[in-house]
């Protein structure tokens, strides 16, 4: 079956084939440049001979960069019938693309004629130009760095030539070294170097668009020597010469055959297999060397060796580093502190079983040194005689003793030796007990014990701690033993796991006994209570209801509770909830609605959660008639006393007579605060207002009188006195209005008198009005309504035809008219006629 590509070759070779001939030479392109800087612009033209001119005058010629068409260009008709199209193309972002003219054949394109286009860049500076003379392939091997792609085919050329001292003179060229097509490096072979004579060295880079050179190296081949790496190996220590040496290897390396004329040092690095540890580099060491031994490694510990040499003192270059070698110090005997516990079962009354437990305490850093351990037992009057009692991988042994027994050895060994004896002395339980012994869970992971040390002050302590379900001859406890007798506790972190039960003993050790052994059960994370208390409904009302449930009995691995709480919630959705202690075991809700429905849950909480139980629905019981109808009539008589003490204070409010006027009490008048206005065009000199000798005025009042015939009261002096006033215009009162006003009572025969004075003027007349002073023991009006006199209530003094009569004045009053101007206070009084009386 055909491919794609098979198929596009078939199709191309049918569209050739099936064109007429005089399309294949009827034009050609002519370019400015087939290769340009990328981003440049280019310029074609394409050129139609006059053979095709029978394709008609008006053909288009059109343009296609790669895949696009291109617009632009200009079309001209030559005068012999060629037509030339240019184009110009402003940018070239490709480094390789195809140029077409094209030319409108119907409805498609025909290609007359295509040019290839390349754009890049000049060839940068190589730079980083080194050279090694390599002794394994006798030649001047030099590399460098060619820079970036210039996206165009770069030739490379490593160019040399022989020199006497800096390379300023130019003796000899070499030829050129031509690299291989994609390399920077290039070698020059031994027979056209010439040893210990200095060489001039560069490299050029050219392509299409330019050359560019490098800087010149100028160097002796042997001074750029790069030896090959030596060969290294390790010894075995010969035990009958030299016992091993722990934390040491004995090493051997040879130099390369072919450098082993020249003076060179070398450089040893090691470093431990397992672990992070860097390199750690050990030199110069001379090249010549039967055998090297390397210390201060840590025993029983595998390394990885290497080894590098360069030319000394010439110059050269560092040869690459040896392969790997791996070696492994010897062991050494363990260096170790073993802690010991015990404990003893006696089987019949000449044996005794002894369960022995150690833990090892390395001294220095542990690389696996033990191998195992030994238990030993000397029995007494048995000079050299050493009973083994057990030989074990495991960190605890039992054995048996007889009952004498109270004194074994443990040792830890390795191929290397034994580590220092252990004594174990099995003490008897006399010292002092510990004080108060008690644990808190930090985390489920965690145990804290804690205690009172005791008098006196031990050297060390013995912990171990169970699963409370562990036999007390399980030697799965776990212990460990604390040094430092005047701590008052330990953290427990080994094997404990949550919500587990522990039993935890703790036994004091002294110098040549020990106390008894303390024991506690605790606890690694309590858990929250299994279940609530179930709610019991013990009596219900109408608006209460009384609750009660029996409290759980403490279970094992529970925390304690420390209250509960008591949600009820309504049809509505309202919830209420209240706390109470862990003791309770009852509560009433009261507020209820009568006749309503709840739902009552419980929850009994602790410090780690919260429970709550199944919940209770209850209902309420409903209102009977005859509350229902007192529950009424108490809201009536309540309706009935607000509607009686309304009623009672709008009766009692003060109203106003619409049928009586209002007339100023002059004792509560506030005509006194006035300020007397003194005008600008009279100027009145009257007495002073503060003389002793003028009688107080109380009362002053301001009639206007209207034009009419004077009455029979009237004087007929030559004055011309006025009618009496008909209309009372202000009030004014002397001293503090808001002073309590105290009414004068007159008693017969006495001498107090109240003087009264009327003004009376008239607007018609510009004269002066009089004032009337009265000398009068009637009491002042004293009442909100006081009763007016026949002058002041003008509504009752007129005629049934509505017209004003003449007031006559009382003749009990005694009052004698006098000059108006008279009167002190009318000072800053001004009377305005009628209009301010229009509303009295």
């Amino acid at each position: 079956m055909a491919g794609p590509g098979t198929w596009s070759l078939t199709r191309a070779a049918l569209i050739i084939l099936l064109l007429p001939r005089s399309l294949e030479e009827c034009g050609r392109i002519s370019s400015s440049a087939s290769i340009i800087r990328l981003g440049d612009a280019i310029t074609a033209s394409c050129i139609i001979n006059q053979n095709c001119s029978h394709l008609g005058p008006e053909s288009q010629i059109l343009w296609k960069l790669g895949a696009e068409l291109q617009p632009g260009g200009r079309q001209q008709h030559l005068l012999d019938g060629t037509q030339i199209s240019t184009i110009t193309l402003p940018h070239i972002n490709s480094p390789w693309t195809l140029l077409s003219c094209c030319l409108l054949w119907g409805d498609s394109l025909q290609i007359l004629d295509q040019v290839e286009l390349q754009a890049g860049y000049p060839p940068s500076t190589p730079h980083n130009l080194s050279c090694l003379m390599n002794l394994t392939t006798n030649s001047l091997t030099c590399q460098w760095e060619p820079g970036p792609d210039t996206h165009l085919s770069t030739n490379f050329t490593l160019k040399s030539f022989k020199s006497r001292g800096k390379c300023q003179t130019h003796e000899e060229a070499i030829p050129d070294c031509i690299p291989k097509d994609g390399q920077s490096r290039c070698s020059i072979p031994r027979k056209h170097l010439q040893l210990y004579q200095t060489m001039g060295i560069w490299v050029q880079a050219e392509n299409a668009l330019g050359t560019s050179v490098s800087s010149q190296l100028c160097l002796d081949p042997m001074d750029v020597v790069k030896l090959e790496p030596p060969t290294l190996w390790g010894l075995d220590p010969i035990p009958e010469v030299a016992p091993p040496k722990p934390g040491c290897l004995l090493l051997r390396w040879e130099s390369w055959k072919l450098s082993a004329y020249i003076e060179q040092k070398c450089e040893l690095r090691y470093q431990p297999q397992l672990g992070e540890d860097s390199w750690a580099l050990v030199g110069p060491l001379p090249s010549r060397t039967l055998q090297y031994e390397l210390c201060g490694l840590l025993p029983s510990t595998a390394y990885t060796l290497q080894m590098r040499c360069i030319r000394w003192p010439l110059p050269g270059h560092w040869s690459n580093w040896s392969p790997n070698l791996e070696l492994s110090t010897p062991q050494q005997a363990p260096i170790v502190k073993l802690d010991t516990w015990w404990r003893q079962r006696q089987l019949d009354p000449r044996t005794v079983e002894v369960q022995l437990f150690w833990k090892p305490m390395p001294l220095e850093e542990e690389r696996d040194q033990i191998q195992g351990y030994l238990v030993s037992w000397r029995p007494s009057g048995q000079a050299g005689a050493v009973l083994p009692l057990c030989n074990t991988t495991e960190l605890n042994c039992t054995f048996h003793l007889p009952s004498v027994a109270w004194e074994v050895v443990l040792v830890a060994y390795n191929t290397a030796g034994t580590s220092h004896p252990t004594p174990v002395v099995f003490l008897e339980s006399r010292g002092p007990p510990l004080g108060r012994l008690h644990t808190i869970a930090l985390d489920p992971q965690s145990l804290w014990v804690g205690w009172e040390p005791p008098r006196p002050q031990p050297w060390g302590y013995v912990i171990e701690w169970s699963p409370g379900t562990t036999g007390p001859s399980s030697s799965h406890k776990s212990w460990k033993m604390e040094h430092n007798g005047s701590i008052a506790g330990t953290l427990l972190q080994e094997n404990i796991r949550p919500f587990q039960l522990y039993e935890i003993t703790v036994t004091p050790l002294y110098q040549d006994t020990m106390g008894p052994s303390q024991v506690i059960y605790a606890y690694s994370q309590e858990m929250a209570p299994s279940h609530a208390p179930e709610l019991h409904l013990k009596h219900i009302g109408k608006t209460w209801a009384q609750l009660e449930w029996v409290p759980q009995a403490p279970e094992l691995g529970k925390s304690p509770l420390t209250h509960y709480t008591i949600f009820w919630t309504n049809t509505q959705g309202q919830s209420f909830s209240t706390v109470l202690n862990a003791s309770s075991h009852g509560f009433v809700l009261h507020g209820l609605e009568p006749a309503s429905l709840y739902h009552v849950h419980l929850m009994a909480a602790s410090q780690a959660g919260a429970t709550n139980s199944t919940s209770l629905t209850l209902m309420t019981l409903a209102l009977e008639v005859s509350e229902l109808q007192i529950l009424l009539g108490l809201f009536g008589l309540l309706i009935l006393f607000t509607c009686l003490c309304g009623a009672a204070r709008f009766c009692c409010r003060p109203r106003k007579n619409p049928l009586w006027p209002n007339v100023p009490d002059p004792a509560h008048s506030s005509l006194g605060s006035w300020v007397p206005t003194i005008m600008a065009e009279e100027v009145f000199q009257l007495p002073s207002l503060w003389d002793p000798s003028m009688p107080p005025i109380t009362k002053i009042t301001v009639l206007e009188e209207e034009e009419k015939k004077p009455g029979p009261w009237e004087s007929s002096d030559s004055s011309g006195t006025r009618g009496l006033p008909t209309l009372v215009q202000a009030y004014v009162l002397q001293g503090d209005p808001r002073a309590p006003s105290i009414q004068p009572q007159s008693q017969p025969g006495t001498s107090d008198q109240v003087l009264y004075g009327r003004v009376l003027g008239s607007p018609t007349h510009p004269g002066p009005g009089h004032y009337i002073r009265c000398d009068s023991t009637q009491p002042l009006l004293g009442g909100l309504t006081p009763s007016p006199k026949s002058y002041e209530n003008l509504w009752f003094q007129t005629s049934p035809v509505r017209t004003p009569e003449p007031l006559v004045p009382n003749q009990e009053d005694e009052c004698v008219f006098g000059p108006l101007l008279d009167f002190p206070l009318l000072q800053g009084l001004q009377v305005h006629g009628m209009d301010g009386l229009g509303g009295f």
